[in-house]
């Protein structure tokens, strides 16, 4: 009889306190040439949902506009039995708002523990560079190799 493999995924309330721990975020798209485009970005998670500021002229915004599909990745432990992920694909949504990028922003500062700015009425000419991406979430996957058994 075939031995069955553990099951090591996250539950989702798992996925959700991992998510909203997590410091850097690798996010793909798709390049114009068809080829994966990864970037480390900070972000924080709104209503469920992943956020993230960009300049609306860099590269993964550019991507995002041309073809939406993301996925996103974000992975903890230095050990094999500590490494934990979490792997998000969907479809990126660009929020063109001033004041939304504001309040992105100031959250991900906060996270971060620095002084962004103090409301997203206090939105500045930086704010309006960039633009924000919203991750609608489709599918994922995910493990934590601290539940394999340990062998005796």
């Amino acid at each position: 009889m075939p031995r069955r493999s553990p099951d090591l995924s996250l539950s989702d309330f798992e996925q959700q306190r991992f998510l909203s721990a997590g410091s850097n975020l690798t996010v793909a798209s798709i390049d114009a040439d068809g080829f994966p485009h990864l970037v480390a970005v900070w972000y924080v998670v709104i209503d469920g949902d992943i956020h993230f500021a960009s300049y609306r002229n860099s590269q993964k915004v550019l991507n995002l506009r041309r073809n939406p599909k993301v996925a996103c990745m974000l992975e903890a432990g230095d050990k094999y039995p500590e490494m934990r992920g979490l792997v998000i694909q969907g479809e990126a949504a660009i929020v063109d708002d001033i004041y939304f990028t504001a309040r992105v922003r100031t959250l991900i500062g906060e996270k971060h523990g620095f002084n962004a700015q103090l409301s997203p009425e206090a939105a500045t000419e930086a704010d309006n560079k960039r633009v924000v991406v919203r991750v609608d979430a489709l599918k994922c996957y995910s493990w934590d190799h601290s539940k394999r058994p340990t062998r005796s």
